[in-house]
C-alpha cells in the first residue's frame, strides 16, 4: 500500500482575535499571516507577514515576485525566513483574514500559485 505524506506547512484561516487566541493557545508555535497584524504578537506566535508589507530589494522585474499577487508574496516571505534561520521554526501558518475578498486571495494562492502551493496547503 502506498504511503502519502505531505510535507507543505499546512495554513490555516481565522476571522478574529478570539479564534486567533484559541488557535495558538491549542498548538503554540505557528506563524502568522494578517493584513493588519495585531498591536503586539499574540503568544504562541513565532513569525509575522503582513500582506502589501515592502518586498524585500530584488532586482527590476524579478523572476521570483513580478506578476506574484501579494498573498503569494507575503507567504514567501516567511517561508524564506524559516528557511534563511531569520524567524523560528515554524510548523503551520494562522491567517488573521478578516474579509471573504482576502480568504478568496489566500484560496487563490494556495491553489493556482504553483510557488506556493508547492511550499503550503490549506489545513484540513
Amino acid at each position: 500500500m502506498p504511503v502519502f505524506a505531505d510535507g507543505r506547512i499546512p495554513v490555516s484561516v481565522v476571522a478574529d482575535q478570539a479564534e486567533l487566541a484559541a488557535s495558538l493557545a491549542a498548538r503554540p508555535g505557528a506563524a502568522l499571516l494578517a493584513e493588519q497584524p495585531p498591536p503586539s504578537l499574540p503568544l504562541g506566535v513565532v513569525a509575522l507577514a503582513e500582506l502589501g508589507a515592502e518586498p524585500s530589494a530584488h532586482p527590476a522585474a524579478c523572476a521570483c515576485c513580478a506578476g506574484r499577487p501579494p498573498m503569494a508574496q507575503a507567504l514567501d516571505r516567511l517561508f524564506l525566513a524559516r528557511v534563511k534561520g531569520q524567524t523560528k521554526w515554524f510548523d503551520r501558518v494562522v491567517a488573521l483574514l478578516p474579509d471573504e475578498p482576502a480568504r478568496q486571495a489566500l484560496a487563490s494562492a494556495l491553489r493556482d500559485d504553483a510557488v506556493t502551493a508547492s511550499r503550503y496547503r490549506p489545513e484540513a
